[in-house]
């Protein structure tokens, strides 16, 4: 099996699953953070809102900077509701799937580095890119945004079985 197909299911289910947290950020919360040090809870949603955007650009570059020596930082972009949260996640998922659904074997065994002012931060083949910075990093930031939730009596939804709030699947 091609390794894109072997991971476009897992992607299909994750994504899915990211979408239903996605739904339950109250627009009347954006602004709400659990410690001072914390993101936001609309800028976490935007942050994941924005995760799959990077598989395509991973598989379309050789690289990204994060902060090009003499260009602008990339930044997130600044999403104010959760219909725009939910219109930029649901405009990067099928840009990121399409991209790997067409990436062969060889292009995702092909190096890709992230760089930060021209210095690499690593190096490591597609694929890794794809399920570490992806969707690894994906599920971090859902779980995340699962305890903003409730911490805010929102429910939370379930995602690998019932939640506390979801006792039927």
């Amino acid at each position: 099996m091609a390794m894109n197909q072997a991971l476009l299911g897992e992607f299909d289910h994750e994504m899915a699953n990211t979408r239903k947290s996605l739904e339950r950020v109250p627009d009347g919360k954006f602004d709400w953070k659990p410690h001072k040090k914390s993101m936001s809870m609309g800028a976490l949603a935007a942050h994941i809102a924005f995760i799959p955007h990077w598989g395509k650009l991973t598989l379309d570059t050789p690289n990204f900077d994060v902060n090009p020596p003499g260009g602008q930082q990339a930044r997130p972009p600044e999403l104010k509701t959760k219909a725009d949260v939910l219109a930029f996640f649901d405009k990067n998922v099928p840009e990121a799937r399409a991209a790997i659904a067409t990436a062969s074997d060889q292009a995702m065994m092909t190096p890709w580095t992230l760089l930060n002012g021209g210095k690499a931060v690593f190096t490591m083949p597609r694929i890794g890119v794809l399920r570490a910075m992806i969707m690894n990093h994906m599920i971090h930031h859902r779980a995340q945004l699962g305890v903003y939730l409730r911490l805010n009596d929102v429910p939370v939804p379930s995602i690998y079985g019932p939640s506390a709030d979801e006792t039927g699947m």
